[in-house]
């Protein structure tokens, strides 16, 4: 029999091994019945299942295989025998990947997507027919593919703290109802975002590989005061948090996390990959994150050694969830700070890596970045979400050129035309970070703004002379936007 799916196949990669495309399906079932080996074309055996939680009734199982490789890109099958299947494509040994970037996969409120002029999940149904024309091979999510805020409305025990909290009058105790209430909204939501048939499509048929940002968390984890942040009660639904963000977005235990995942030594998620001549990094920038700090001594001292790993690549995609080369908010920050009321702009202020409190850090991360590009001969390029926006920017001087692809939401709706105003106006500025190096946010030459005020997804597509094309799919613009590097 067919095994009951609720959700999935979610697909993950996890890396090139020789001339091995490594992957992992995941699946939620109903019911306890172990299902059926996953049967993948190129694959000699039945690839057994491996069964990694259980949440009510509900049960999670992962299926790991590696699928050879040819000389050029194969479309492999796999599923269930007697059931249903699905089609990925691998690449060729001789090609180089083609990727999309995703992120912001959700909004805050669900009644903010009442007024789209497109459904809900328009840019994913995009996405989907253009991997009909180009099979990506890898899908980057760059962090909110949750939107978990509700967390502190949707339950009354959690929500009636959150409200006594706020007067002072909270008692201190993560109870263990409170605990099952926050696994019941992270997994519930998991299920509910997911299982989108658009979103459920692409994600059965390109692997992802996934990082987090606050709203995976709930809006503004990490840039709260600390003792908000220490609360027992805010540490538990940040425990819940975690552990589903393992499940669904790892497909892993806490306890068992993939060799991908080279941050679980010291607590993060920190990930990274080599594809032949691309590589691919994925700091851990939520994890150890605080209103003082992005990321902890430990991780600072590993991260030479990381970005070594990525010696002899020709190009390095660096995901940073919150955009590394942005216009200077810092100045913005303050003016807010000085404000005799809160604006609710505070926590997003001081997730930008230019915050004063973050400003140390981000020169630090970039000297190290550029050390490792000018030593290596490696171009370094930061994709980033975050700003429900798309946009550039570039770093220039000491022979180095860095270039910032930014985009989001897939889902979430585009700045109102106040904050885009003054999106355009900041990154209109030009400033120097560093000695002897510029940084700007060029206009786009398609629109002649530095902003695109619209819900998107990139495209990473390599040629054979090694040059990144990317591509902006921008809703209501057909021809899109484009950056060659």
């Amino acid at each position: 029999m067919a095994p009951s799916i609720l959700l999935g196949p979610a697909l993950y990669f996890r890396g090139e091994q020789g001339d091995r495309w490594r992957l992992s399906a995941l699946f939620v079932l109903d019911g306890e019945t172990e299902p059926f080996d996953l049967r993948v074309d190129g694959v000699t055996l039945p690839v057994p299942p491996r069964h990694l939680a259980r949440w009510r009734d509900r049960h999670v199982w992962r299926f790991d295989f590696a699928v050879p490789r040819g000389l050029r890109d194969t479309e492999v099958a796999y599923g269930f025998a007697d059931g249903p299947n699905w089609t990925l494509t691998v690449p060729g040994r001789t090609g180089q990947p083609r990727i999309a970037y995703v992120s912001c996969n959700g909004v805050e409120r669900e009644d903010r997507l009442a007024g789209l002029d497109q459904p809900r999940n328009a840019r994913w149904s995009d996405l989907l027919a253009r991997h009909g024309e180009q099979r990506f091979h890898l899908l980057l999510q760059g962090g909110d593919q949750l939107y978990a805020d509700a967390v502190w409305r949707e339950g009354p025990l959690l929500g009636g703290w959150r409200k006594r909290y706020a007067k002072g009058k909270a008692e201190g105790e993560f109870t263990q109802p409170m605990a099952e209430e926050a696994k019941d909204f992270y997994f519930a939501n998991y299920m509910g975002g997911w299982g989108q048939p658009e979103t459920a499509a692409v994600m059965a048929a390109i692997p992802s590989v996934m990082m987090w940002d606050d709203h995976d968390v709930f809006d503004g984890w990490g840039s709260h005061p600390e003792e908000e942040l220490r609360h027992p009660v805010v540490q538990g639904v940040y425990g819940a948090a975690r552990h589903h963000f393992s499940l669904f977005q790892l497909g892993s235990g806490l306890d068992s996390l993939p060799e991908c995942v080279w941050g679980g030594p010291v607590g993060t998620f920190t990930q990274g990959f080599r594809i032949g001549e691309v590589g691919i990094f994925a700091p851990d920038l939520r994890s150890e994150r605080t209103p003082a700090q992005v990321m902890s001594a430990a991780t600072w001292s590993l991260l030479p050694e990381w970005l070594d790993r990525f010696k002899g690549c020709r190009h390095l995609l660096l995901m940073s969830s919150v955009p590394l080369l942005f216009a200077d908010t810092a100045g913005l920050e303050r003016a807010i700070r000085r404000l005799p009321v809160r604006t609710g702009f505070e926590d997003d202020l001081r997730d930008q890596w230019r915050s004063p409190a973050h400003a140390e850090e981000w020169r630090r991360f970039l000297s190290l970045l550029i050390d490792f590009s000018r030593r290596t001969g490696c171009r370094v390029t930061a994709l980033s979400g975050e700003i429900h926006a798309g946009g550039r920017g570039l770093l220039r001087g000491g022979g180095v050129e860095m270039w910032q692809l930014i985009a989001s939401g897939v889902v979430h709706p585009p700045p109102g035309r106040l904050p885009a105003f003054a999106l355009e106006r900041m990154a209109a500025w030009r400033d120097r970070p560093l000695d002897g190096y510029t940084l700007e946010m060029p206009p786009f030459p398609e629109s002649g703004k530095r902003i695109i005020r619209q819900r998107n997804w990139l495209s990473l597509i390599f040629d054979n002379r090694g040059q990144i094309h990317a591509r902006w799919a921008a809703e209501g613009t057909p021809e899109g936007y484009s950056q060659t590097i």
